[in-house]
């Protein structure tokens, strides 16, 4: 199972990269969002895919899951849910006072 999330986690990661080197302002936003998707994925590999009891103490139960992990992910998801909507703002803000969403031509001229 685990080679599978690392897998899926580097298709992920290519993805990202191949959307980020993109010109168009919202590939670049898509990529962004899909490199911190990846990175949860990584760092739920990194934690070990363990099969056991919740991580409450109780007698009689002796494998327990690592709750770290999913603490990490949790927040990490927050975090990049609130940068991706920033971004999306940033770049309707962008298309809409500069009519276009490209990069080459949101960076203007030399003799600008």
């Amino acid at each position: 199972m685990e080679i599978i999330m690392i897998v899926l986690a580097g298709i992920l990661f290519g993805f990202a990269v191949y959307n980020i080197l993109q010109k168009r302002l919202l590939r670049i936003i898509i990529g962004t969002a899909l490199l911190s998707h990846a990175a949860h994925l990584f760092i739920l590999t990194m934690g070990k895919l363990k099969r056991g009891a919740a991580p409450v103490l109780r007698e009689g139960t002796e494998n327990y899951t690592d709750p770290l992990p999913q603490a990490l992910i949790l927040t990490s998801i927050v975090i990049s849910f609130g940068v991706t909507s920033l971004l999306l703002v940033l770049a309707y803000r962008a298309v809409k006072m500069n009519g276009t969403d490209n990069m080459e031509e949101l960076r203007g001229n030399n003799h600008d």
